[in-house]
C-alpha cells in the first residue's frame, strides 16, 4: 500500500483545504492515538510563528486530550528542539506543527516517537488507516490533561550549547543569524551570544505571516548581502522550522548543505570520529562525491528527504549525512536535522583550525548543477512515461560520464523537479530547460 495523506516529511498542505483543517487534525491526533497511545501516555506538542499554529495546536490537543493522552504544550520551538525534549522528557510521542520552508499560507504536521525519531512508513500507513474513523471521546476519568512547559526554549538552548565543546568559546567572532521569522527566532541568538558571539539578527521578528518571506535558506540573499556589509565574520540561516541550515561566508558567498558536510566529514575524519560512509542523496552535488573520494572518504546517495538519508545512515553505520538544502543529521550529536547544531560544528571547526569558512569549504569543487521546478496538476511519475525516459537517455548520452540527470517527483508540492549536472555550464542549462519542456508537455 502506498501513503496517501503522508508525504516524504509528514502531512502537508494549505491551510484551509483538505487535509489541513481542524477537523483533519483532531481526527488524525485521534489516529495517532490509537496506533501510537492505545493506553494513554504522554504527548508533546510544538509548532513553528505561522498564525494557522494555533489552531492546530488546539485542534491536536483536543484529540489526544479526548483519546486519554497527557499533551504537553512546548510553544514555538524548532523541530529538532521538539525531538530532543521528546526524548528528554520521556513523552511517548512529540507532534510537530510546521510546514518548514514553505510560506505561511502552508502548514504540515508530522509525529516523533519517544526515541526522537521520524515514524516508519509502516506506523504511518497505520495511522492513516485509522482516519475515517469516528474520533475517540473517552469518558470523563479517562480522559488526559494539558499544560505548558515553560522551560521548553531553555532546555534546548543549553542542549544546543553542550554539543559545542567546553573549551572553546565564540569570543571574537561576528555573526549574522537569519532566524527565517520561524521557531528559531529566539533560541538561535541566544545560544550564539550564550557562547560569547557578536551578534546581529536578522528576520527575528515573526509575525505569524512573514515566516520564510524573503529571508531563511531558501531566500538568504538579504544575509548574503548583510554579512559583508556589517564586516561580519559568518552568516547562518535557518528556515522555518530550524532543521535545515546553510551559512554565509565573509565575502557574502552561499555555502550550501553539500559544503557543509564536507567540512563536517572532513573534519572528523581527521579527529577519527567518522564512522561508516558519508550519505548524502542523488541531489548532492557531484562535487561532493570527488572531493570526500579524493580524502578517501567513502560516500553514498540516499533518496532525497532527511528520514532516507537517516535510514541509509542507520543501515551503514555513518554518523553524518545530509541535504544540499541544509538539512543535516549528525548521529553522535542528535537523532534527526538540526540547523543550529550543525552551525555550532562548523563553528567550532572554525575556531579549532583558525581557518574562515571560504578556507574550509574550498577544497570541494562545485560542479554547475541547473534545478528546474515544473508544476503538475496531476501526480506523475517521471519513469513511468516514455516520453520523459526517452529525453531522459539523450540527455545522459550527451553529457557523457562529465554530469548527472535526476528527475523526481516532490514529496511536499505538485512539482516535478528536474536536475541536470555536469562540468559545462551552458550544456547543464540547456538541457534542464529541454527537458523541463518534455516533462510539461507529459504533465499536460
Amino acid at each position: 500500500m502506498s501513503k496517501k495523506v503522508f508525504g516524504t516529511d509528514g502531512v502537508r498542505g494549505k491551510v484551509g483545504t483538505d487535509p489541513m483543517t481542524a477537523d483533519f487534525a483532531m481526527r488524525l491526533a485521534s489516529a495517532a492515538a490509537r496506533v501510537l497511545v492505545p493506553s494513554g501516555g504522554t504527548v508533546l506538542i510544538g509548532k513553528d510563528t505561522r498564525l494557522s499554529g494555533y489552531m492546530f495546536e488546539s485542534a491536536l490537543e483536543a484529540g489526544f486530550v479526548a483519546a486519554g493522552a497527557d499533551v504537553l504544550l512546548l510553544g514555538p520551538l524548532p523541530t529538532p528542539g521538539i525531538a530532543q525534549l521528546t526524548r528528554q522528557l520521556k513523552a511517548d510521542l512529540g507532534v510537530v506543527i510546521s510546514a518548514s520552508h514553505n510560506g505561511y499560507e502552508d502548514n504540515g504536521i508530522k509525529f516523533f516517537d519517544g526515541n526522537g525519531s521520524k515514524l516508519s512508513d509502516e506506523v504511518e500507513l497505520e495511522i492513516e488507516s485509522h482516519l475515517e474513523q469516528r474520533a475517540i471521546t473517552r469518558e470523563s476519568g479517562a480522559l488526559g490533561k494539558a499544560k505548558r512547559i515553560d522551560t521548553a526554549l531553555q532546555r534546548y538552548q543549553d542542549f544546543c550549547v553542550s554539543t559545542f565543546p567546553e573549551e572553546l568559546s565564540l569570543e571574537g567572532v561576528k555573526i549574522v543569524f537569519d532566524g527565517a521569522n520561524g521557531a528559531g527566532y529566539k533560541v538561535g541568538p541566544r545560544t550564539l551570544a550564550n557562547l560569547g558571539a557578536e551578534m546581529i539578527p536578522i528576520s527575528c521578528s515573526p509575525n505569524g505571516r512573514n515566516i520564510n518571506d524573503g529571508c531563511g535558506t531558501t531566500n538568504p540573499e538579504l544575509l548574503q548581502l548583510t554579512v559583508p556589509a556589517v564586516r561580519a565574520d559568518v552568516g547562518v540561516a535557518l528556515d522555518g522550522d530550524g532543521d535545515r541550515v546553510i551559512m554565509v561566508d565573509a565575502e557574502g558567498n552561499l555555502i550550501d548543505g553539500d559544503q557543509l558536510l564536507y567540512i563536517l566529514a572532513t573534519a572528523r575524519h581527521r579527529d577519527g570520529r567518522l564512522t561508516g560512509p558519508v550519505v548524502g542523496t542523488v541531489m548532492s552535488n557531484l562535487g561532493l562525491e570527488h572531493a570526500l573520494g579524493k580524502a578517501q572518504i567513502e560516500f553514498c546517495r540516499a533518496q532525497v528527504g532527511d528520514r532516507y538519508v537517516l535510514e541509509t545512515l542507520k543501515k551503514t553505520g555513518g554518523n553524518i549525512g545530509g541535504e544540499t538544502s541544509g538539512h543535516m543529521i549528525m548521529l553522535d550529536q542528535t537523532t534527526t536535522g538540526d540547523g543550529l547544531v550543525c552551525a555550532l560544528q562548523i563553528l567550532a571547526i572554525m575556531k579549532e583550525t583558525g581557518e574562515s569558512l571560504s578556507a574550509l569549504a574550498a577544497g570541494m569543487p562545485k560542479y554547475p548543477q541547473t534545478m528546474v521546478n515544473v508544476r503538475t496538476d496531476k501526480r506523475l511519475d517521471p519513469d513511468a512515461s516514455e516520453l520523459i525516459r526517452e529525453a531522459v537517455a539523450a540527455a545522459e548520452d550527451e553529457l557523457a560520464d562529465t554530469g548527472r540527470v535526476v528527475l523526481r517527483a516532490s514529496g511536499t508540492e505538485s512539482v516535478i523537479r528536474v536536475m541536470v549536472e555536469g562540468e559545462d555550464r551552458d550544456q547543464v542549462a540547456a538541457l534542464a530547460e529541454r527537458l523541463a519542456a518534455v516533462v510539461a508537455e507529459a504533465a499536460a
